[in-house]
């Protein structure tokens, strides 16, 4: 038993020297998490322990859900050289003189594992080569299904295997003051995630689009956003991301998504018809005023005034007549021409729908079976 004590006490001793030593001399090697630099500077390290779950307000893992979905969107075209005929800019350039390359920039969201991508018409519209980059660095070329210039979206494909696909939200249930996300590539500089609520909802008659029904956010939005996801507090999709009001062309906490209820709309149609079918019914409206509702002899306080009807057009059959004071399609209020407007192109051509209408006589439900509406005349798409 002697000599276990006297072996003990000498290793204890060892020890003690040891520490000793060491404390005078690396003193960082006694400290938690302390390591040496390649340039041989003691550092104090975090250990590696796998990253907890996130804390009660983070946003962390909605970002982390959505963003693989969310893509950059680099495209190019030609574009005549507005001095190709200039004798001696042609005597210097050449033939190189007659065109000149412009480049875009967008984000888009992956929706499908079939390799469909949403974006915005505005962002590849007049394309000649678009360019696909994920977030794990993989690039692909593109091409267009089909795009909705009254909506400003556009359905995009690309052959990759394994692709990372949203999760699609409901838009209809989206309320003022739900946390969102706003997930793009702004300026090039990659990837990004900002922050907001969402502002107002329905938001319409901005000039933007001819069918208004926009998520306002106050979520940063800026130039290479357009096509990018707007996602709610589990990253599922409500909506994209198409425009901001800006005085500088920078964020002032004022953008606009287009719900991810018209996307789906919209989607459907071009992949299944090569283009989006509406309804239509062939009246002339405008803006209930008091001039009117008297012109007319209607006392309605709200709703949208026909001033006029087309003849054997689908209101003219269903029993609408010019002084009619529109209230509601289909179950829906109609309050301005854009939420008329709206309401009539997501009905079904060729299903009857009631219309409840005012008139001096009091009100009445007309039924009336959309036709499909006139496709608009080619105009040139903003960028």
């Amino acid at each position: 038993m002697k000599r276990y004590w006297l072996l003990f006490s000498q290793a204890v001793t060892v020890l003690l020297a040891a520490y000793f030593i060491v404390a005078t001399l690396q003193p960082n090697w006694l400290r938690s998490g302390a390591t040496v630099s390649r340039a041989g500077i003691s550092l104090l390290e975090a250990p590696s322990e796998p990253r907890p779950e996130p804390v009660p307000g983070s946003l962390s893992a909605a970002a982390k859900q959505a963003m693989p979905a969310v893509v950059s969107i680099n495209t190019s075209k030609s574009i005549p050289n507005p001095r190709a005929n200039d004798p001696w800019f042609q005597f210097f350039f050449g033939d190189q003189a007659g065109t000149q390359e412009q480049a875009g920039l967008g984000s888009g969201v992956i929706i499908s594992p079939d390799g469909y991508i949403l974006t915005n018409n505005h962002v590849v519209s007049g394309a000649d080569e678009i360019e696909v980059t994920l977030s794990d660095s993989r690039r692909a070329k593109a091409r267009i299904i089909g795009t909705d210039p009254d909506t400003d979206l556009a359905v995009l494909k690309v052959e990759l295997d394994k692709l990372p696909v949203i999760v699609l939200g409901n838009s209809d249930q989206a309320a003022v003051g739900d946390t969102v996300l706003a997930i793009g590539n702004p300026f090039g500089v990659g990837q990004t995630v900002t922050s907001g609520i969402v502002s107002a909802l329905g938001r319409n008659q901005l000039g933007i689009n001819t069918f208004e029904n926009f998520i306002q956010t106050d979520a940063a939005i800026n130039p290479g956003n357009s096509g990018g996801a707007l996602v709610d507090i589990n990253g599922n999709l409500l909506g994209i991301n198409t425009a901001i009001y800006s005085r500088s062309g920078g964020s002032l906490g004022i953008g606009f998504a287009i719900p991810v209820s018209t996307a789906k709309l919209v989607l459907d149609g071009i992949v299944k018809e090569g283009k989006v079918t509406r309804g239509w019914i062939g009246v002339e409206p405008n803006e209930l005023s008091p001039e009117l509702a008297e012109t007319f002899g209607v006392k309605a306080g709200q709703g949208i005034i026909i001033t006029g009807v087309l003849h054997n057009g689908p209101a003219a059959q269903g029993g609408m007549r010019p002084g009619d004071v529109i209230t509601e399609v289909a179950g829906k209020p109609v309050r301005n021409v854009a939420e008329l407007m709206t309401n009539v192109a997501a009905l079904p051509p060729g299903t009857a729908a009631p219309f409840i209408v005012q008139r001096a006589d009091g009100s009445t439900t007309l039924q009336i079976t959309p036709g499909v509406r006139p496709s608009p005349p080619q105009q040139v798409n903003r960028r």
